[in-house]
């Protein structure tokens, strides 16, 4: 059977970054901008080609390697990513950009947005709460499977230059792991720099090698009709759902490109798989086809079998390179998806280090990269091979790609406005694709798929206990609770001995007392000449702009109460915002002369009602764990004073 081939075009690049004072200019920017992306976006779902056909071609599926079959798996390779990544990601998920950012948490609270305030379906709010979580636990197994078999599936090409290398596949590649988790402290500033040029070399290498060899049997672009899919489909009932779970590994790393909107832009990344992407990923894939065509032995390694003798080792050091940016995308990816959850109230405060001054979202989290770092290598010694990790990949990111289209409907059909029908069948056709990978991927849990779903039910019970338990320690502290103007008015008629400078009490109820306060007037029985009660508050947005920033109020005797509100993508740095404060209202404070009291909060087991002795004790030990609020907060360590205290029931 022969079905004549269609044709493809692709878009030219043009990306606006910003304006500029001539066109030349405003190229060489718009160029700069959709390098870096390439470079960051781009490394996952482009690193796929060294793995994704050659498990679509693995003979344990039972099916024969005819011509047709091989054109149907090529079919269906570029209609996956041609409805999944480009119609859905690229065309309408870009869209929901949430203060320009993306990714399932802003998803989450857009979509939130979307219904706030409608009373009559507070389910729909616990609903939208639980998918943006589940989804975002689901990228954590991602980031533990994405280096490993990127990585190992890169190093496992030397096996193609001589079987002598086979002996040091899983060394080398632990090497290459360990060495990239050490680096991260360092930042990927400097790094990220190159990461755009390899990028490129490695997108131009997978389109050169790919029209090599479809040269050589043209054929294959008859691939591109539809028909095919359909009738490998139809000739293969029973193959074909364990088939698609390999060609869903063609699409891994789409999340990718909603994730990273915020650092590059929608423009620079749509345009980015237009031109460059999707070009290199459809003609390798084809390439790679086509060698399977004329010689059928190549399906042990089709992607290092397309490459000559003499560049089996560049080849391999190339795919290394871009196998560890692939990595480093992931693994920031989990810094910045943690730093979220943090704000957002779902996780305690960790340890974040800034790694760029200009580049806010440049963050090292030594506890994620570590734990990362003990979870990578352990999925490498257990599974030994690329192949026997892909069937642990892939169905993490399938859950999160459901959530995303149903967080995506809703968010079309509550703040956009578009016409429902339109909205529905639209959405059917995408879940539908979805779901059909999800079930495929679903028959990989016994083979190693139940690994990110575990990684995935940990993350959420710390979720969610976190969560649970935060909300019950604010009940019990808010028992006894003095609020703030009467006792300010109190100190009119007994005014307690004033000392020089200014304190601030962070709380988390500016209307009550803080704990701190009342034990520096009991204890040190003075008060400071100025005194701040300052609420840090994380929003539902990536951004805060300045007019939103404080909310001041002025409670005479030189008391005020402040509320600080911080997006999540930003970081709270409370000295530095209090310079803010000091400049825009006027309030008279010193840098060296302002103290900073906060109050650490002892949390015991037994005393939590409405939790199990289990949850009350993992909550217990993620608090003891825990960072300072001055650490998290940036406050200077020679001018902070903190009182411990139990809330009142424990």
């Amino acid at each position: 059977m022969r079905i004549g081939a269609s044709s493809l075009g692709f878009a030219p690049l043009t990306v606006i970054l910003t304006a500029s004072h001539n066109e030349a200019s405003a190229h060489g920017w718009r160029g700069a901008i959709a390098l870096a992306a390439l470079g960051v976006v781009y490394g996952d779902i482009g690193t796929s080609p060294l793995y994704a056909l050659r498990e679509c071609l693995n003979p344990e599926h039972g099916v024969p390697l005819t011509p047709d079959a091989v054109l149907g798996l090529l079919s269906l390779i570029f209609w996956a990513l041609t409805l999944v990544v480009t119609v859905k990601y690229i065309v309408f998920v870009l869209r929901a950009d949430h203060d320009g950012e993306g990714g399932i948490m802003a998803l989450q609270a857009l979509a939130r947005q979307g219904i706030a305030g409608q009373a009559s379906h507070p389910w729909m709010l616990r609903l939208i709460a639980g998918m943006g979580l589940t989804g975002a636990a689901m990228f954590y197994g991602d980031s533990l499977i994405t280096p490993a078999i990127s990585v190992l599936s890169a190093v496992e090409g030397l096996n193609v230059a001589t079987p002598l290398f086979n002996a040091y596949v899983l060394p080398l590649t632990l090497v290459i792991l360990v060495a990239l988790f050490a680096a991260q402290r360092l930042g990927t500033g400097a790094v990220g720099k190159v990461f755009g040029p390899i990028m490129l070399l490695w997108f131009a290498t997978l389109a050169w090698l790919g029209v090599q060899h479809i040269a050589d049997d043209p054929r294959v672009l008859q691939a591109l009709n539809p028909l095919w899919a359909a009738q490998f489909l139809a000739s293969h009932p029973a193959q074909s759902l364990a088939v698609l779970g390999s060609v869903f590994l063609a699409v891994t790393g789409g999340e990718a490109l909603y994730a990273d909107m915020g650092h590059f832009g929608a423009r620079a990344i749509r345009q980015a798989w237009f031109f460059v992407a999707l070009p290199a990923l459809v003609l390798n894939y084809f390439g790679q086809g086509a060698l399977v065509l004329s010689d059928p032995t190549a399906i042990d390694n089709p992607f290092f079998r397309m490459v000559p003798a003499w560049g089996v080792i560049p080849m391999v050091i190339l795919s290394a390179l871009a196998t560890v940016i692939a990595s480093q995308a992931v693994i920031s990816g989990a810094y910045s998806l943690t730093a979220q959850a943090m704000r957002m109230g779902y996780l305690p405060r960790l340890r974040i280090v800034q790694t760029s001054g200009q580049a806010m979202g440049q963050i090292y989290m030594p506890a994620v990269n570590w734990l990362l770092a003990i979870g990578v290598v352990a999925l490498v010694l257990s599974f030994k091979n690329s192949s026997a990790l892909s069937a642990a990949y892939g169905i993490a990111v399938s859950v999160t790609m459901v959530t995303t289209t149903v967080l995506a409907a809703l968010v079309a059909l509550r703040v956009w406005r578009w016409n429902a029908v339109l909205v529905i069948m639209g959405a059917a056709v995408l879940l539908g694709i979805d779901t059909l990978f999800l079930a495929a991927n679903s028959l990989k849990i016994a083979e190693g798929g139940w690994l990110p779903l575990a990684v995935a039910a940990v993350v959420l019970v710390l979720f969610t206990t976190w969560a649970r338990g935060r909300s019950l320690v604010h009940e019990l502290a808010m028992a006894g609770r003095i609020e703030m103007r009467p006792f300010v008015q109190s100190l009119l008629a007994d005014a307690p001995h004033r000392v020089k400078g200014t304190a601030v009490f962070l709380t988390a109820e500016p209307e009550f007392v803080p704990h701190a306060l009342l034990h520096n007037l009991k204890h040190n029985q003075v008060m400071h000449q100025r005194n701040i009660v300052l609420q840090v508050v994380g929003v539902d947005s990536p951004r805060v702009d300045s007019a939103h920033r404080f909310d001041v109020a002025d409670l005479g005797a030189d008391f005020w109460q402040v509320t600080l509100r911080h997006g999540f993508m930003e970081t709270p740095d409370v000295p530095e915002m209090m310079k803010v404060l000091s400049y825009q209202r006027g309030i008279p404070l010193e840098t060296m002369t302002t103290t900073y009291f906060v109050s650490r909060e002892t949390v015991a087991t037994g005393h939590l009602k409405r939790m199990t002795l289990a949850r009350q004790a993992l909550f217990a030990w993620m608090h003891r764990n825990s960072s300072r609020s001055s650490d998290y907060f940036h406050l200077p360590p020679n001018r902070v004073v903190e009182f411990g205290r139990r809330p009142q029931g424990q």
